[in-house]
């Protein structure tokens, strides 16, 4: 993920989730992928945007909605449900999606956020 990204950089903020809450769900962690997904692989995106000149803000849309499609994917390829997500599933999903970031990603890079996200799956109750 880019170190731009500020909702990875906050030391009590992983990718939207409070790291310190006593409660972390897993429609949080859930947000927390895509998240995730949104600032290490948007950037594949980036010629789409000149291409359709778009604003900044209709392109942040189209790529957020696009890697969520491909999240929704996942969930769907491994039996889940995206709107009600269980922590065995979003294990699954990170093992899934790990697999495919391998492809366009850095290993070190895939691994790292691959921890971060276990991370917070460990959190819910």
């Amino acid at each position: 993920m880019e170190e731009n990204n500020h909702i990875h950089t906050d030391t009590c903020n992983l990718y939207g989730v409070d790291i310190h809450s006593e409660s972390i769900t897993p429609e949080q962690v859930r947000d927390a992928i895509v998240n995730c997904f949104v600032g290490a692989h948007g950037d594949t995106l980036k010629d789409f945007k000149s291409y359709e000149n778009l604003s900044e803000e209709e392109f942040e849309k189209i790529k957020r909605t696009d890697i969520e499609s491909l999240i929704r994917g996942i969930f769907d390829e491994v039996g889940g449900d995206f709107n009600s997500p269980t922590k065995e599933i979003l294990t699954r999903v990170i093992d899934r999606l790990a697999i495919f970031s391998k492809k366009f990603r850095n290993e070190d890079e895939v691994n790292k956020h691959y921890q971060e996200i276990n991370s917070l799956i460990d959190k819910i109750k």
